[in-house]
């Protein structure tokens, strides 16, 4: 009896140290996901730009198929890529990282830039009516899993930066849980936004007065939500690019910008009440870092255009980057 009680006891034990972990899991994977907010408010704007003339019949099966391209990306090339890093490579990760929020910062600022001053110098696209369903569809949704890959590598690599140092399974399985979560969020959000307007047209055309009015509101509202999106993912990719970049330049030893960013944020809020303090601290890192973001993604536009852009083709390259 003694040793059956003893072998129940432990059995507790395991179960509560199982418990913690899996607490502990779930922990830095929210931890690290949110990391990764930058790159996942530009994936969820970006992506319905894809499905832009398609049949409301063809908008969630379109969906559903860059998801699955993404769940590839991240579970089956990128996770792996990553875990390899971990174990054997950890001086790569925060170079990679750097380099994650450059791109970020390009991307920020090529929106600020092309939002002023509009350019025309691509042709425009092939109205969908115009071709044929199938092939359009397939390129579009190739094109979205390409792009989806470079946003899925930066929000792994920012997620593998946020993991504290362990063994390698449980970082592949926090490393897992971030993919799976924030595709389940970008493409639920991206399925929900698409069909809103489907929605509201339906919900317009019911018998119900207060209906029909929310119907109208949401089919109203929606242009300006894509709108408010798309300036809420540009911000956060500057502010997100421009923190990777700053925190790096610390890592190497040029901490000077991040000290006096630091400084500054903590004079300012001094000068706020105390239970506003944290928030306006907050606030004001994230506005220098989105500047800097904003700065430095400029240098990068002609550098982009006129030396990267080139080099990929040379090579096959890659699609236009007017694409995304």
């Amino acid at each position: 009896m003694s040793g059956l009680l003893a072998l129940l006891d432990d059995v507790a034990g395991i179960a509560k140290v199982a418990a913690a972990s899996v607490d502990d899991v779930a922990g830095q994977a929210a931890k690290a996901g949110a990391k990764a907010a930058g790159a996942v408010i530009d994936d969820a704007a970006v992506t319905p730009k894809y499905l832009h003339g398609f049949s409301a019949a063809r908008e969630i099966p379109i969906v559903w198929r860059i998801a699955k391209g993404s769940f590839f990306n991240k579970l089956v090339i990128l996770l792996p890529i990553a875990l390899l890093l971990a174990q054997f490579a950890p001086w790569a990760i925060s170079p990679l990282l750097m380099l994650g929020g450059c791109y970020l910062c390009f991307e920020g600022a090529e929106k600020v830039v092309h939002s002023f001053l509009p350019h025309d110098g691509h042709p425009p696209e092939v109205n969908p009516v115009d071709s044929d369903p199938a092939h359009l569809e397939e390129k579009k949704a190739r094109g979205a899993i390409k792009t989806d890959f470079i946003l899925s590598a930066e929000i792994m690599t920012i997620a593998l930066s946020a993991i504290p140092e362990g063994h390698w399974a449980f970082v592949g399985v926090v490393l897992a849980l971030v993919g799976i979560g924030i595709t389940v969020v970008v493409y639920g959000s991206v399925a929900l936004i698409v069909k809103a307007d489907d929605f509201g047209l339906y919900l317009a055309g019911t018998d119900s007065g207060v209906l029909r009015a929310i119907g109208k509101r949401i089919v109203y509202v929606m242009p300006y939500f894509m709108k408010v999106l798309t300036i809420v993912g540009t911000a956060a990719m500057l502010w997100v690019g421009g923190s990777i970049i700053i925190h790096g330049l610390e890592e190497l030893g040029y901490g000077a910008l991040g000290h006096w960013i630091h400084d500054v944020a903590v004079a300012v809020g001094h000068a706020v009440p105390e239970n506003i303090t944290p928030a306006v601290e907050w606030s004001v890192t994230a506005l220098f870092d989105g500047i800097f973001g904003v700065l430095l993604g400029a240098l990068l536009i002609p550098v982009a255009e006129y030396v990267v852009q080139p080099v990929i083709g040379l090579f096959g390259g890659a699609e236009s980057k007017a694409d995304h």
